[in-house]
């Protein structure tokens, strides 16, 4: 991200990005804890499975999966608030979940939701972090999401989980543009699309330009798009393609549309309100239901944050994904 004009500590999506020992001496003090307690018995059986991931083109530097491929492994938590790599807000309660490099993908897994089963049950989580040292198949959950399917007090538990299609969300698409950004350099980051993005684009003349996205979960613009408002076109990893009309350059504000990235409907241009501190990105939760398998009420980040509705998902046909990707 060579035209970003902040310094990295002082960016909020690089300088908070969580390093290689995110976990420090308390990971590997519960890990080695984990091993002399037995540990390494339930290791030995877990069964590990690779989601495996599709490419495209030279283009799909970070592919998405073409279907929801049931994987096995294990799970750990972490102090988890919502934010991390993904650069979302901090969120109370938060049910998500880091990944590790093989299945964060450079920030492609970004705000789309894991269903997790595990000795106790299941949960609904969204990715929102990475989790530097995680092999494939294994997930750190926070500790909110673990205490839904297993004991706190074993560390480790197996678990299976599939990557969710069309999870209900807390509502319509939302907008942050980056501070730093103007009419020279742009940076965006949308949320609740529910499904993984592909491609942000920017309407620019009579088309629309494909923005790269970084690992931090921001789409540029390098060369800036001017004073504004833009119309973004968004496509998430189902073939879906919704129009974001509206977009002010309003930095260090989440924009709040009326657009629905599963029905595609819009209405007035989106209205901003004043984010939180940017200094360490987060995460918001989402709603953990689906039309193909609704959850019990107490799986839901909204029932835990009452400022939080999820309206009910549309098209809920059952599918495998298209395997589009944007830059």
């Amino acid at each position: 991200m060579s035209g970003d004009p902040e310094t990295a500590s002082a960016s909020p999506g690089r300088g908070a990005r969580r390093a290689p020992s995110r976990m420090g001496a308390f990971w590997r003090g519960q890990r080695r804890w984990w091993l002399l307690g037995g540990g390494a018995a339930v290791l030995a059986a877990l069964s590990v499975s690779v989601v495996m991931v599709q490419t495209s083109g030279a283009a799909c530097a970070a592919a998405i999966p073409q279907a929801a491929a049931k994987a096995s492994g294990k799970a750990t938590f972490y102090a988890a608030d919502g934010g991390g790599n993904c650069s979302f807000d901090k969120v109370s309660s938060p049910l998500v979940v880091a990944l590790g490099p093989s299945e964060y993908r450079a920030g492609a897994a970004c705000g789309s939701y894991l269903d997790v089963n595990g000795p106790k049950g299941s949960v609904r989580v969204k990715v929102t972090d990475q989790c530097p040292e995680c092999a494939a198949g294994h997930i750190d959950l926070s500790r909110e999401a673990f205490e839904r399917i297993g004991n706190p007090v074993d560390g480790i538990i197996p678990i299976t989980y599939t990557t969710a299609r069309d999870p209900a969300v807390p509502g319509p698409v939302t907008v942050r543009v980056k501070e730093g950004s103007s009419q020279y350099w742009l940076a965006l980051r949308i949320d609740n699309h529910g499904n993984a993005l592909t491609s942000v684009e920017l309407q620019s003349g009579g088309g629309f330009q494909k923005l790269p996205r970084t690992d931090f979960n921001y789409w540029i613009d390098e060369n800036g798009a001017g004073g504004g408002p833009f119309t973004l076109r968004l496509t998430d990893s189902t073939g879906r393609q919704t129009t974001v009309p509206g977009v002010k350059l309003s930095p260090e504000s989440v924009q709040r549309t009326n657009v629905n990235m599963y029905s595609g409907a819009a209405g007035a241009a989106p209205r901003a309100t004043t984010a939180p501190p940017a200094a360490t990105p987060a995460g918001s939760p989402s709603a953990p239901a689906s039309a193909s398998a609704p959850p019990t009420a107490g799986d839901s980040p909204a029932a835990a944050d009452p400022a939080l509705a999820a309206p009910p998902a549309t098209d809920p046909k059952p599918a495998d994904r298209d395997g589009g990707c944007g830059g």
